[in-house]
């Protein structure tokens, strides 16, 4: 009768410790995922907007034409795509590399300005 008590108290034991060891492992993973940019223009020439517009979406060309109607109502030009790394949890889309370049070369370009060369 002695040894079921220890039986029991190592088994809790174990649980509690793998509980706890996937609840650390848990919080360092991170996730990922691609973010696409495309230009959209109707197909219909009745359609109300003729215009083309940009838009930043986590579908695939694929799954965005899908989702809104088919290749048939919509025409999509992918202009870029990049991944967000790290935690992505409750954020925005992350920034593209292309805009952070333009952005950094823009304050480079400033700077060389700002000191006459």
């Amino acid at each position: 009768m002695q040894a079921l008590p220890s039986i029991k108290k190592g088994s809790m034991i174990r649980k509690v410790l793998l509980t706890l060891s996937l609840h650390l492992l848990s919080t360092a993973c991170f996730a990922e995922y691609r973010v696409y940019q495309y230009v959209i223009k109707a197909r219909s020439p009745f359609s109300i907007n003729q215009k083309g517009y940009m838009v930043t979406s986590t579908l695939d060309p694929q799954s965005y034409l899908s989702y809104h109607g088919g290749p048939s109502t919509l025409k999509l030009d992918l202009i870029r795509s990049w991944m967000c790394r790290g935690n992505t949890s409750k954020q925005e889309y992350c920034e593209s590399p292309h805009s952070k370049m333009k952005r950094e070369l823009s304050s480079a370009d400033n700077k060389l300005t700002n000191e006459g060369v």
